[in-house]
């Protein structure tokens, strides 16, 4: 399957595939919540298979994909107000248009959060999104300039933030498990009321943490844009030296830090009382070490032949260009299915099931993309966000 004319097939893929990535996290929050222990907790001598699962969903996709989500939200960011420009004749115009499209996408995510499930993402993109939409039009030096001085700003304000030698006492963990196992009940065998109440609490507290990491969302938001205005992602043929180096720092550094730091997350999740190291710190590294991993994932792609690249794009492209679609279709399959108002799975599934229920969700939204572009032009939420932000 090629890109649809207009489209880049690359970006298409990487669309899909962080799509997928960010189901293999997200799944464990539509049971536990989005504040809860991410990965929940296993019974004393727990099987290895439950083990693995953990450690691979913490080292290959933990933290991995939503960056590179953002990546791309920055990159059609300069895409879209680029071809809105050639559209509406000025600068001035396209950015009404779409500034429209952000707030709207704004009414989208607090509807998700709220409605749906609180570890909702689009709204912090929208209000990343209006603090860049300034910079429609700036000079590639000023793009630049900008993502270093808040990149260095970001950086500066989470070593502060490293809680290093904080780890608490056994009355500590206790009590927080029994926090978790109480939350953990309600969204997985409480009422619809009980649910939508602990759902709602649990987005506003995200929302702190969100205003939080906006600076982050917004350097790949701006890494997003100068990799399309420098060519780096539409014309990655004449930038392959450069992902080369990428793929070799993003892999090469970024796999080996990952995969440490998951097994002391895996560690955790078995044993939560033990005291060998800082679990809070381990999760500090994962977070600075995903983006690094994650840029190798991007890198690899861009440098994929084209078999390779046509192949996946069979099964991803269609995905990315409904990512919005599959994104909330995700949300709503997954809370139907894990949490108590819908199916309840959330209280039975063991690690290793949650595990196949993302991949068979996976393999449906490839079917029902595919299906639904064969008889339609765009995904049903992004025609009607098109549609509402009035958008040419």
């Amino acid at each position: 399957m090629s890109a649809k004319p207009g489209r880049l097939l690359q970006l298409d893929v990487l669309r899909g595939l962080a799509v997928f990535g960010i189901l293999l996290v997200n799944i464990w929050s539509f049971a536990w919540g989005s504040l809860s222990l991410r990965y929940g907790t296993l019974p004393a001598q727990p099987p290895v298979l439950d083990q693995l699962v953990i450690f691979g969903v913490a080292a290959l996709a933990q933290f991995k994909f939503y960056p590179i989500f953002a990546f791309l939200f920055g990159a059609g960011f300069a895409l879209q107000t680029r071809s809105l420009r050639r559209q509406l004749g000025s600068w001035e115009a396209a950015q009404a248009a779409y500034r429209r499209r952000l707030r709207w996408l704004l009414v989208f995510g607090l509807l998700h959060g709220f409605c749906i499930w609180s570890g909702d993402v689009l709204t912090s993109y929208a209000v990343a999104g209006m603090l860049i939409l300034p910079l429609l039009s700036a000079r590639l030096s000023r793009v630049r300039n900008r993502a270093w001085l808040v990149a260095a700003g970001f950086l500066l304000f989470m070593c502060l933030l490293i809680p290093v030698g904080q780890q608490g006492g056994a009355p500590d963990i206790a009590r927080d498990l029994q926090a978790f196992a109480e939350r953990y009940a309600v969204y997985t065998q409480g009422g619809a009321w009980a649910v939508a109440r602990l759902r709602a609490n649990d987005f506003l507290v995200s929302l702190l943490y969100s205003a939080v990491m906006l600076p982050h969302i917004v350097v790949l938001f701006l890494l997003g844009i100068l990799s399309v205005r420098f060519g780096w992602l539409t014309q990655p043929l004449r930038h392959q030296r450069l992902w080369r180096r990428v793929r070799v720092v993003g892999l090469g550094a970024g796999l080996p830090f990952n995969l440490l730091a998951a097994g002391a997350v895996a560690w955790q999740v078995a044993d939560p009382y033990q005291t060998v190291f800082d679990t809070a710190l381990f999760e500090v590294g994962l977070f600075a070490g995903g983006p690094v991993l994650a840029a190798g994932y991007v890198a690899a792609l861009m440098l994929a032949g084209p078999f390779m690249l046509r192949w996946l794009g069979a099964w991803l492209a269609p995905v990315g260009r409904m990512a919005l679609s599959n994104y909330l279709l995700q949300s709503l399959i997954g809370t139907w299915l894990l949490q108590g108002p819908g199916l309840g799975w959330g209280a039975k599934l063991r690690p290793a099931e949650m595990l196949g229920l993302a991949v068979v969700m996976m393999a449906s939204q490839v079917l029902l993309s595919r299906y639904w572009l064969r008889h339609f032009r765009q995904g049903p939420m992004e025609a009607l966000w098109r549609r509402l932000a009035r958008l040419p």
